[in-house]
């Protein structure tokens, strides 16, 4: 009965591999643990076997699993880049007065033996017979009893017991707001194998990559506190504390201490839950009867604000249906928790304690994360653009119209500014830099948010608007439920378009290169025709089709639109109701270029390049001319 009813929860998921790659696949993992917590030590211990489906043509004589707990300890890469980076985050530091200078000091140096994180892992076996397994800080290594081949399975089993560390980055206990358990990266997590080999990447602080799969979850914790996270609850009417059916009146048996939440979660790559004896639960239906459900704690200061945020987030849910595609899971939570905001399977776990603006927007980045990131699984330790740039994206245009501004304004402006200092700063490196190597976190946020929000929306300014909505819904249709990569993005854009875009992914996302165009001179013709000469100079190294507005003294307005050559292509006049010429296009080699304006100069009140904003213009100032 229960497989019927999760099945009947769940009727439009999509379990095969969706992507029209020519020869794309990848691997599959069904979990099943077994986690029993004591909330009084903040130890936890677990059973966990996975069935894994090798759906590569290699042969695997070796797996890797994540144990991200071990992070948290003094001595490990987490706590050695925190003291070697010049701008550590703030969340993860004391910062005092030691001799009149400023000291950061890494709060995971600092920690105890029952404050530390940690995975220990036991008794491994593969398919009943022992394996060899050896741990490296955050990675564990295991040479197989026997190799997998090719479209064959495996499965694999272990024990583990694992301490949860104090709050200090993204997982832990006791957070700032008192939270008790925020459970994220909690588990052995089976490492990805995909088209580029094994992705074992050490956790110092950034970002992950998962296996598609199914999980199968029994976590046994006191009775008094109330769990939110990954999958649906399979024995809510045994449980209660707010997912019970309506009219079902839950009693446990005298002398329960613990209560067993049994979850199951279709087609996710993660799994993560929060726990608190505090939290409030609600429930509301969202589009398509979604359930949104809220947990968070029983704080007078902040009910208001979680109880307007609801239907918000119901609004958001149908915002991102629209332009993005159909969440394909009939759940989603919004949990107290952790250290900010930060994305999970069919969750979010987010700082509760904020103005009500402020709650809106961090659940509206979070939740469009299920799109870009727990839809759309790009590689995030590589390409950590597409999925926190995508997110803004959408995230902030959804913003514009849940709580509009006062005034109309460009919602990428600040993705913009942040992306323009960036560039003059001397510290930007090229997007394809992996999440852990950046020099400054700084240049990190502004990269992965900013510079990856900016390739969407300066994408609109390339193809045109319209077409860059067909890009963004065709993209999830046809990748959904799979790991796309940079060019994936790009060749949907091409298709959608028309448009050769392969110039605009390099430059953009594998060099440093700027867009910096300047309007050089302006001057009237000298043989009586009434026309006036305008000179332009490329001064950036990366090249942009132009979008040119010429305002004239009687009110008028004419559109002139340079097309890149690079590109094949020419874009739609954007401007409705106003005459748009197409002139020659512009090949990237030739520093300068020439057009006429078919009017005397008298007559021309301004000429502007870029009025959209959208061009990542690093010098705007001379970007246009005005009649003096």
């Amino acid at each position: 009965m229960k497989k019927l009813l999760f099945l009947s929860l769940v009727p439009f998921l999509s379990f095969g591999q969706n992507n029209p790659n020519p020869g794309y696949w990848q691997q599959h993992v069904d979990y099943k643990m077994e986690v029993k917590m004591d909330v009084k030590k903040f130890q936890y211990t677990g059973k966990q076997e996975i069935v894994y489906t090798n759906n590569s043509n290699d042969t695997l004589h070796k797996v890797y699993y994540h144990l991200y707990n071990n992070a948290f300890q003094p001595g490990s890469e987490m706590d050695a880049r925190l003291q070697a980076i010049s701008d550590p985050d703030k969340r993860m530091v004391k910062t005092f007065k030691k001799e009149g200078k400023d000291v950061k000091e890494s709060r995971i140096s600092t920690l105890k033996p029952n404050e530390i994180g940690y995975l220990n892992i036991a008794n491994f076996k593969q398919d009943g017979v022992t394996a060899t397994t050896k741990v490296v800080g955050t990675i564990l290594e295991v040479t197989l009893a026997k190799a997998i081949f090719p479209k064959q399975k495996t499965t694999l089993t272990l024990d583990f017991e694992g301490q949860v560390p104090l709050q200090i980055r993204r997982s832990g206990r006791i957070s700032e707001e008192g939270v008790a358990l925020s459970m994220t990266q909690w588990y052995p997590k089976l490492c990805e194998y995909d088209f580029e080999g094994w992705h074992a990447n050490p956790y110092i602080g950034r970002e992950f990559h998962g296996v598609w799969g199914n999980f199968d979850v029994k976590i046994t914790i006191d009775k008094a506190y109330t769990i939110g996270g990954t999958g649906y609850l399979q024995n809510k009417n045994e449980i209660g504390h707010g997912y019970q059916d309506a009219g079902v009146q839950v009693v446990y048996p005298k002398k329960t201490k613990n209560l067993t939440w049994h979850f199951y979660a279709p087609n996710v790559h993660d799994f993560a839950w929060g726990a608190d004896n505090e939290f409030i639960h609600d429930m509301i239906l969202g589009p398509n009867n979604v359930e949104l459900h809220f947990l968070y704690k029983n704080k007078k200061e902040n009910l208001e604000n979680w109880k307007k945020m609801q239907p918000k987030t119901a609004e958001l849910l149908a915002f991102f249906n629209e332009n993005v595609g159909q969440y394909p899971y009939k759940q989603y939570s919004v949990i107290q928790g952790g250290d900010g905001g930060m994305e999970y399977g069919m969750c979010t776990l987010i700082t509760g304690n904020r103005a009500f603006g402020s709650l809106v927007g961090v659940t509206a980045h979070e939740m469009a994360h299920s799109w870009f990131q727990f839809v759309l699984a790009t590689n995030e330790t590589k390409h950590e653009w597409m999925d926190e740039g995508f997110t803004s994206y959408i995230s902030n245009l959804a913003m514009n119209k849940i709580l509009p501004p006062k005034k109309p304004e460009n919602p990428f402006e600040d993705a913009y500014n942040n992306y323009i200092y960036l560039a003059k700063s001397g510290k930007e490196q090229p997007l394809s830099t992996h999440a852990d190597r950046y020099d400054l976190n700084m240049a990190y946020g502004i990269s992965a948010y900013s510079k990856g929000e900016v390739f969407l929306a300066q994408l609109g300014y390339i193809i045109g608007q319209e077409n860059l909505n067909k890009t963004i819904k065709r993209y999830y249709n046809e990748y959904k439920f799979t790991h796309p990569t940079p060019n994936d993005i790009k060749r949907v854009a091409e298709k959608v378009s028309g448009a050769n875009l392969d110039w605009y992914l390099l430059d953009w996302t594998l060099t440093t290169n700027t867009i910096d165009y300047a309007i050089k001179n302006v001057e009237s013709a000298t043989d009586g025709v009434q026309r006036t000469g305008v000179s332009l100079e490329r001064k950036g190294r990366m090249p942009m089709p132009l979008d040119i507005l010429v305002e004239y003294t009687d009110g008028t307005k004419e559109f002139f639109y340079i097309p890149n050559t690079l590109m094949r292509w020419e874009k739609p006049n954007p401007y409705t109701g106003i005459k748009a010429t197409v002139l020659k296009g512009w090949d990237w080699a030739y520093p300068t270029y020439f057009f006429e304006i078919p009017k005397a100069q008298s007559n021309i009140k301004s000429i502007t390049i870029d009025p959209s904003g959208l061009l990542a213009d690093v010098n705007k100032e001379d970007n246009v001319f005005v009649k003096k």
